[in-house]
């Protein structure tokens, strides 16, 4: 373990085996922080913030800090923040605990890319294998699923979600739930298609990235209501496969409704159309 005599450390601060802390660091009396984690010049770490192992903290990442939330008082204590192992938080990244106003933690997986001036709000819950692109930001109460990839500048709306294997393009602004497994582009985001390199580079089979396919059509190239489409797969023998159920549960429990398709120009309006398709699965 080595500590750089200019960094400032509580003293009932926990330090796991062969921590690294760098010069002007400032590591809060409530954190801990897992063995071989790496902290870089600059980095401060407060609140009631736990890192896994193996984590690299660069330049100037503030984590763990009094969250941004108006209902709260400069005298509130902040909630927990609750960080995975093997991330690597780059510079200038911020990232804030829970609010008593959300779930009181802030948590985040294993495995990610948090580049730089990134941001994930209080009470925000991130998975594992995650890429934040330089400046994206997820706001409070957001949820993002595991292997989404964040494009430059992204901004996810608050109580939104991002699916797992989402790919949100750069600039996007999100206002609604992203499905999994989509692309979405735009402001206001909308879905634009399937991430297709995402599902092959992930291992999924060429079965199942046709199937995803065939679902995202029926689900958003078709007429007539949501409610009927996502009926009209959930009684298909499609629905027994993991990854079509794991999209329609995903959008039937969407809270702030789905991202709506770019474009409808192409939909096709019979019926007999759709359940062709269903029965071709």
């Amino acid at each position: 373990m080595g500590i750089h005599p200019t960094a400032i450390v509580a003293p009932s601060a926990g330090l796991g085996e062969d921590v690294e802390i760098g010069p002007y660091c400032s590591v809060g009396p409530l954190v801990r922080l897992g063995a071989r984690t790496r902290l870089h010049a600059h980095v401060v770490v407060e609140g009631d913030t736990w890192l896994g192992e193996d984590n690299e903290l660069f330049p100037f990442a503030v984590i763990g800090c009094h969250p941004q939330d108006k209902k709260l008082k400069s005298t509130d204590p902040g909630g927990r923040l609750r960080i995975g192992s093997q991330n690597r938080i780059r510079e200038s990244v911020t990232i804030h605990g829970g609010t008593p106003h959300g779930t009181g933690q802030t948590t985040i997986g294993d495995d990610n890319m948090l580049l730089v001036g990134s941001h994930i709000g209080h009470d925000a819950t991130i998975g594992s294998h995650v890429v934040f692109t330089n400046g994206a930001m997820a706001a409070g109460h957001t949820s993002v699923g595991d292997r989404a990839i964040l494009g430059a500048m992204v901004g996810i709306h608050q109580f939104a979600r991002v699916g797992k294997l989402a790919m949100i393009g750069a600039g996007a602004m999100v206002s609604h739930d992203a499905p999994p497994f989509a692309i979405v582009q735009g402001d206001r985001a909308k879905v634009v298609g399937v991430n297709l390199i995402g599902l092959h580079r992930n291992g999924f089979t060429g079965e199942q990235r046709a199937l995803i396919k065939r679902v995202f059509r029926l689900l958003f190239w078709r007429a007539g209501t949501l409610h009927h489409r996502l009926e009209l797969v959930r009684k298909s023998p499609m629905f027994r496969e993991p990854c079509c159920r794991e999209l329609i549960e995903f959008v039937e429990s969407s809270k702030r409704g789905v991202c709506s398709p770019r474009s409808a120009r192409h939909a096709r309006t019979d019926d007999l159309a759709a359940a062709s398709e269903v029965a071709a699965s």
